[in-house]
């Protein structure tokens, strides 16, 4: 009820009390009931109201309201080690990519895998008809044979003209020809091994293998057709799924911030061995962790941006090449650093960072901060608080620079940003944490 009403109520009860208490009450007479229990009615009524108005006092003006100090959550602040990680967009690809082609010529004969399956190096992927590739083997065998056979004859010979040159039974001009003989019969033999040779070669390459271990990809032709040597059609795909690459990228920007943060201190680098965590399409981190291989020595001039590559394992074939994902690479570490919730920062008119504090004397103060980057849920500030600084989380919108608040330390859950406890029972009034978790 309207207060407003109600002292008009409590008038209009005075004046009927004093009326019928002086008999001037146009109903007594009427209804012939006795003054005393009128008088004690009116009496009633006006207590009640008066209940009623204390009551709404007291829901109005609550006692912290009242005492103009106003309840806020606030986290202490301390320096700590800061691991800085940077999330950069990039995509999966195989390890190892292999594009299956025929190196002889022929009909296909059969299909010896599964597409779509795991295949180990040296399987036979494809059979190609291998008539008359054995037959040039055979006539390769066949022409070793006849040159190893002309060898034994052409020795002796140069042996015997050897014995009758040292009694002048020969002229020298014949045992140098039966010396060239011999040469030449020994370079037959050579020229007829490397011909068998070659010949086995390309006999063994009517069976196609595969180079390298990984899974295939379906067939582009099928038995019965003709293939030739070092065709431009693939006939499969080979690739590599485990290990399996990442590749991304990263502003130039951000390097030279990086080496810069090194060379001031304010960074120290973690190892040479940098550990990269992957998030993938629908917002998971992949469950295991990989390394950095390497990155580029030079900025791309059109995007400004340089190519960096990470290794991951993928025992279960869960990653496939072209999957696009989120690289969170660890960069270093920043020592003695202060994170402040991102809830608890906003923007003032000036486009800077500004959180509210309480000061030593209870009391709430509103900083400019100097933010460097987001950690998780929270920021990395690099200038304007200190050690067991109070900022103030829950409750910014009923505080006013200067103004005493009561404070109560709450407790922030990093994974979400919300309050996660607090140190007293019971909500803060008013507090709206999705208005001020957006801000900064």
């Amino acid at each position: 009820m309207d207060m407003s009403v109600r002292r008009l109520s409590l008038s209009a009860s005075f004046a009927l009390i004093s009326r019928r208490s002086r008999g001037t009450d146009p109903l007594e007479g009427q209804r012939g009931r006795p003054a005393a229990r009128r008088l004690a009615a009116g009496f009633a009524v006006i207590l009640a109201l008066a209940a009623c108005n204390k009551e709404e006092g007291k829901a109005n003006n609550p006692p912290n309201a009242a005492a103009g100090r106003p309840e806020v959550g606030v986290v202490t602040l301390h320096p700590q080690s800061v691991a800085i990680t940077a999330e950069l967009p990039g995509r999966t690809s195989a390890s190892l990519v292999a594009e299956v082609r025929p190196q002889v010529s022929g009909i296909i004969q059969k299909r010896l895998f599964e597409e779509g399956g795991e295949v180990k190096a040296g399987d036979p992927l494809y059979k190609i008809d291998p008539a008359s590739y054995q037959a040039a083997y055979d006539s390769a065998l066949a022409d070793l044979q006849r040159a190893e056979a002309a060898v034994p004859s052409a020795q002796a010979k140069v042996e015997r003209y050897q014995g009758l040159a040292k009694q002048n039974a020969v002229s020298k001009q014949d045992l140098d020809d039966a010396t060239a003989a011999f040469a030449q019969a020994k370079a037959d033999v050579a020229a007829a091994k490397a011909a068998v040779q070659t010949a086995k070669i390309n006999l063994d390459y009517t069976t196609i293998t595969a180079p390298i271990s990984g899974r295939i990809d379906k067939s582009s032709l099928t038995e019965g057709a003709l293939v030739t040597a070092n065709q431009d059609t693939l006939l499969t795909t080979i690739r590599t799924l485990d290990p399996i690459n990442v590749d991304v990228t990263q502003s130039s920007t951000n390097l030279l911030n990086l080496r810069q943060a090194i060379a001031a201190g304010k960074v120290k680098l973690s190892g040479s061995n940098v550990s990269v965590k992957l998030k993938l399409e629908n917002g998971t981190i992949y469950p295991s962790a990989g390394h950095l291989e390497f990155s580029e020595s030079y900025v791309s001039q059109t995007t400004g941006t340089y190519a960096m590559r990470a290794e991951f394992p993928n025992r279960d074939r869960l990653l496939l090449p072209g999957m696009y994902v989120r690289a969170i690479v660890e960069e270093g570490v920043a020592p003695n650093s202060f994170l402040i919730p991102q809830r608890a920062v906003s923007r003032n008119t000036k486009g800077e960072a500004v959180a509210w504090f309480i000061d030593a004397d209870g009391k709430a103060q509103q900083r400019v901060l100097s933010v460097s980057s987001s950690v998780g849920n929270n920021w990395l500030v690099d200038s304007g608080v200190g050690d067991n600084d109070r900022v103030i989380v829950e409750g910014t919108q009923l505080v006013r620079a200067g103004q005493p608040v009561s404070p109560v330390e709450v407790v922030i859950d990093d994974t979400t940003g919300e309050v996660r406890s607090r140190n007293e029972s019971g909500s803060i009034s008013g507090e709206q944490p999705s208005a001020e978790a957006g801000r900064g």
